[in-house]
């Protein structure tokens, strides 16, 4: 038989059980999963994301001993300098950022398994980046510990938590599957959107997104180095802040819509 849908007013007439709480239940939920353009969504948290690891970079390049946390290639590059008795940082700082950054990523992997194509920013990586704001909060318990000025015995702990955040980071981002970010890297970024200048085969909006990327970079790195010189202790709370407002946002906006039967009779 036909089952026409219904306005809530006439649901409540047919329905005497409707009660006033799973009216405005629903209107919540309604409010919650009202469809917006998820992909602009992602977009903006992606950036986001890049402006926090852009500034953890800068911070912990020029506070921590000219080690990486996010930025795997420069580290490998100094470890091939320490190895060729060159100039470099310590090799415990360098494995100090690495070896979490690497359990980060698997973790993640083993967090986000299995993602359809469909969904565009799923439940799996807001979970994953969640996680990674308690090594970030761990790092800011030691970092305001020491009074924002680490010794040689702290400067690996507060290393490895930022990796470890990195990693987790770049893992969940890569399971989104959009080309050339990665947010925690600008090489890619910059060969896909240096490339489309031969082909011009990328749409407005994913020249915007790969352009968006590497402002944001540079913008998070710009504001790390200038509130380590005008705020040193406070520095490291940005990319915090950030992060955890992508998480916010991500778990508000881009969560999967509950499917109801409500207002059908």
């Amino acid at each position: 038989m036909y089952r026409r849908p219904c306005f809530l007013s006439n649901y409540e007439e047919l329905n005497p059980n409707y009660s006033f709480i799973t009216r405005n239940t629903l209107h919540v939920n309604n409010l919650i999963t009202y469809p917006i353009d998820k992909s602009k969504f992602r977009d903006m948290l992606l950036k986001a994301l890049t402006i926090s690891s852009g500034a953890i970079d800068a911070i912990s390049f020029l506070a921590l001993g000219k080690v990486f946390t996010a930025f795997m290639t420069g580290n490998i590059a100094f470890l091939g300098l320490t190895v060729a008795g060159n100039a470099a940082p310590p090799v415990i700082s360098i494995l100090a950022s690495m070896i979490p950054f690497a359990i980060g990523v698997y973790i993640t992997t083993r967090i986000i398994r299995s993602v359809k194509d469909s969904v565009s920013w799923p439940h799996q990586v807001t979970v994953a980046l969640g996680i990674s704001l308690i090594a970030q909060a761990a790092f800011l318990a030691i970092w305001f510990g020491v009074g924002g000025n680490p010794s040689t015995a702290t400067i690996p702990y507060l290393l490895g938590f930022w990796a470890f955040a990195m990693g987790m980071q770049s893992s969940a981002v890569r399971t989104l599957h959009v080309d050339g970010v990665f947010t925690t890297a600008a090489t890619a970024t910059y060969i896909f959107l240096a490339g489309d200048i031969s082909k011009w085969a990328a749409t407005r909006e994913e020249r915007r997104r790969l352009a968006g990327v590497l402002l944001s970079l540079f913008a998070g790195a710009t504001a790390g180095g200038w509130l380590l010189i005008h705020a040193h202790l406070y520095a490291p709370v940005l990319p915090f802040v950030v992060s955890g407002t992508v998480v916010i946002i991500a778990a508000i906006f881009l969560r999967e819509p509950v499917k109801s039967n409500l207002l059908q009779v």
